[in-house]
């Protein structure tokens, strides 16, 4: 099979897998980004992988350049990268994407056992740009939305203040009565 045919089967492959995987992210159709560890995780980075004309037959171009890992030293950086490229010299030849990601996921513990964490704290805060996280019990629940026609209806049914008029249900209270029969009848 040509380069192509491998990488376009390769492509297909994994967007099957990591189809609604928050942590994969396609940049383009050879360039992928993977997040290993949980966003909040101090000891978490981002893997990226491109892949040059010839890949599989050559090897790929692994980076760890990207803004997320700002906070992991560079001889860590390094560590992670030769270590992913010996995993690179065992795969050569074949689509190996999905296995240096997975590879990095398994040894993410091993590969960040000298990363201090408490550097990451004072940037995390900083990063976050978007949506403030507001914790669940702070959310406003929104309420219903009523059309004008549905709002009509329930003041016609209702006094000023939202409940039904005294004796509102009194014709089910006669219809159950003459029913049963009452003993005034006889």
């Amino acid at each position: 099979m040509a380069a192509n045919e491998d990488q376009e089967m390769e492509l297909e492959a994994l967007r099957s897998i990591y189809e609604g995987d928050v942590c994969f992210r396609e940049l383009s159709p050879v360039s992928f980004q993977y997040r290993i560890g949980e966003s909040g995780d101090p000891k978490a980075f981002l893997i990226e992988v491109s892949w040059p004309e010839t890949y599989p037959q050559t090897a790929p171009v692994i980076s760890m350049d990207a803004f997320f890992n700002n906070t992991i030293s560079a001889a860590i950086k390094q560590s992670i990268l030769e270590k992913l490229m010996v995993e690179v010299e065992a795969n050569l030849g074949t689509a190996m994407t999905y296995t240096l990601f997975e590879y990095a996921k398994d040894n993410k513990e091993v590969f960040m056992e000298n990363q201090p964490v408490n550097t990451v704290t004072s940037v995390s805060n900083s990063i976050a740009i978007g949506t403030p996280d507001v914790p669940a019990s702070k959310k406003k629940e929104k309420k219903e939305q009523l059309s004008k026609t549905q709002k009509r209806k329930l003041a016609d049914k209702t006094d000023n203040k939202g409940e039904l008029p005294r004796g509102w249900n009194w014709v089910d209270v006669i219809k159950h009565l003459s029913k049963t029969g009452s003993k005034d009848d006889e």
